[in-house]
């Protein structure tokens, strides 16, 4: 990877893991690998990422890379809202392309934000 590359995504604070079309899990930053510590941690990479969630979520990823596929000028789908103490975490897949448009992986993205009556 890129020098870079792997720079903007190792500073991002919230967790990133790229997966190829393979779904295997090619790269985490290090927030991710601290995140999923549980689950494995670093040894994720190199493994299918239907290893670590359950169906459900096996569908939903299967969905997201389906419509991914259909429609080029998609790159961003919001998948769910995860609750961590008051701080919400809204969660995307992102798809990855080439230049010309075919899709080479994805990766899921965390957008965090504080819940509005804490405000």
């Amino acid at each position: 990877m890129n020098e870079l590359w792997k720079a903007l995504i190792d500073v991002d604070e919230e967790p990133i893991v790229i997966c190829d079309m393979e779904h295997r899990i090619v790269y985490m930053n290090p927030i991710a690998i601290k995140r999923y510590e549980n689950r494995g941690g670093e040894k994720l990479i190199g493994q299918s990422i239907f290893e670590c969630h359950n169906a459900k979520s096996r569908e939903i990823i299967l969905a997201v890379c389906a419509k991914f596929a259909e429609n080029p000028d998609l790159n961003k789908v919001y998948t769910y809202t995860k609750d961590r103490d008051g701080v919400y975490n809204d969660v995307y897949m992102v798809a990855l392309r080439k230049e010309n448009g075919e899709l080479i992986g994805y990766y899921e993205k965390h957008e965090s934000r504080i819940r509005e009556a804490d405000r």
